[in-house]
C-alpha cells in the first residue's frame, strides 16, 4: 500500500511517502514568514502548499500514485476520535474552522490531492479536539465554564497502540494513562480505547510546560485581566506562547535550560523540579479516574529524551503502575499507520456528519441563562 502523509505547520509542510510500514521518502518543506504573509486567503495558502508538495515529489522522482493520502486533522470542534474520510462536508467545514491553526490545511490538502488519483482515499485521523469525555469529566467548578479536551491525540493514540502490541493486547482491552511532554503537555486517561478524561494541552489547565501556563489561580488571572495593562489577544498569546519555562527562565531552549540545571543553576533546577512535580501530580490524579486500576503509564514527547526530566517523573509515579517511556514523537508515522490500518481493514473508517459531534449540552449553563 502506498501512502502520502501531510503535516502542515506554521512555517513548514512535512510530507512522507510510505510503502506499507516503510518510509521511502520524507521531506520538511520550509516556508518563509515573508512568503506566507503575502497569502491572504485559505485558497492562496492551499495552492502555495500544494504546489510545493507536488514539486518536491517530482524532484524526488516519486510517482504520484497512492492508495491513500492522509492529512493532519483540522480543528472542527468536539468530535469522536478515529480515522475519517475527508468528504465534501469536512472540506467545507474546514473553510471556517473552530480555531485557526495550520493543521487545518492537512485534511484539505489530502482531499484536493486525492481527487487527482483514481481510487485514492483522502483520510485524516485523531483531531486534537477529539472529545470522548465522560460527562463527569466536564464539570469545572463553575457552571458557565466546562472542561474541554485538547490533547495530543494523534501521538498519544499511536503510542498507546504501539504499547498494546508490545504487550500482546488490544488497545481497547487496556486502561492506560498517556502523558505527552512537548511544547505543551497533555495527559489523558485511555479507558478501553476511549479517552474519557484529560487536561487541556493548549495550556488551559494541567501542568505548565515549556511555553504554556497550565492551571493558574483564578483570582490572579482576574486581577491581570482587569489591570488595564493587557487586552484579550495579548493575554491569550501570553498564556499559550510565553508562560511556563520560558516565562521563568527567559528561554524555551530546553538544551540550554537543562545545561543550566546540570551546572547547578538554582532557579533552573527549581523550575524544572516544579514542572516534574506538576506533571507527576496530574498523572497521579488521572489514576483516580480508573479507580487505580491502571495497566500502564506511558510517557512520550520530546522532553522524555532528557534523563533528568524522565527519571524525575518516573520516580514519583512508578508506585501507581508500570511506566514505559517512548521518547520523541513521530506524527508522520502515526498518520501513515492510521491510513494503513484502514486500508487493511484493521480500523473502521468514519463518516464526518452530525452524528460524530458531542451530543450533550452544558445543562448547568442553560440553568444560569
Amino acid at each position: 500500500m502506498r501512502i502520502l502523509a501531510i503535516n502542515p505547520g506554521s512555517t513548514s509542510t512535512k510530507i512522507a511517502v510510505y510503502e506499507d510500514e516503510q518510509v521511502v521518502f520524507e521531506k520538511g518543506i520550509n516556508h518563509s514568514f515573508s512568503e506566507l504573509e503575502k497569502l491572504k486567503t485559505i485558497a492562496q495558502q492551499l495552492d502555495y502548499r500544494r504546489n510545493h508538495i507536488l514539486t518536491e515529489l517530482v524532484d524526488a522522482n516519486i510517482d504520484f500514485n497512492f492508495d491513500a493520502i492522509v492529512g493532519r486533522a483540522g480543528l472542527l470542534g468536539p468530535i469522536e476520535g478515529g480515522v475519517y474520510e475527508v468528504n465534501d462536508r469536512m472540506y467545507e467545514a474546514l473553510q471556517h474552522p473552530v480555531r485557526e491553526h495550520p493543521c487545518n490545511f492537512g485534511s484539505i490538502l489530502a482531499y484536493i490531492l486525492a481527487q487527482q488519483i483514481e481510487g485514492c482515499m483522502a483520510l485524516t485521523a485523531d483531531s486534537g479536539m477529539t472529545d470522548e469525555y465522560d460527562e463527569i469529566s466536564r464539570i469545572s467548578g463553575f457552571p458557565l465554564i466546562e472542561r474541554e479536551p485538547f490533547w495530543h491525540t494523534l501521538n498519544q493514540r499511536a503510542i498507546a497502540r504501539t504499547y498494546a502490541k508490545q504487550a500482546g493486547k488490544k488497545y481497547e482491552e487496556l486502561n492506560l494513562i498517556v502523558c505527552h511532554l512537548g511544547g505543551g503537555t497533555s495527559i489523558a486517561v485511555h479507558r478501553h480505547g476511549r479517552a474519557v478524561d484529560s487536561n487541556n494541552g493548549m495550556g488551559d489547565d494541567g501542568p505548565f510546560s515549556i511555553t504554556r501556563s497550565g492551571s493558574l489561580p483564578a483570582r490572579g488571572v482576574v486581577e491581570l485581566c482587569f489591570s488595564g495593562k493587557y487586552d484579550k489577544h495579548t493575554l491569550d498569546n501570553f498564556f499559550f506562547k510565553n508562560c511556563g519555562v520560558r516565562a521563568y527562565l527567559g528561554t524555551s531552549n530546553m538544551f540550554e535550560v537543562m545545561d543550566r540545571v546540570e551546572k547547578g543553576d538554582y532557579k533552573a533546577k527549581l523550575v524544572m523540579d516544579a514542572l516534574i512535580l506538576q506533571t507527576a501530580k496530574e498523572i497521579a490524579g488521572m489514576s483516580t479516574v480508573l479507580y487505580g486500576k491502571v495497566d500502564a503509564i506511558l510517557l512520550t514527547g520530546g522532553l522524555c529524551k532528557d534523563q533528568y526530566i524522565r527519571e524525575g517523573i518516573v520516580e514519583r509515579i512508578q508506585h501507581i503502575a508500570p511506566v514505559h517511556v517512548f521518547p520523541g514523537e513521530d506524527e508522520m508515522k502515526a498518520l501513515a499507520g492510521n491510513a494503513l490500518a484502514v486500508l487493511r481493514g484493521e480500523l473502521p473508517i468514519k463518516e464526518f456528519n452530525d452524528s460524530v459531534f458531542r451530543k450533550t449540552k452544558n445543562l448547568f449553563a442553560e440553568e444560569q441563562s
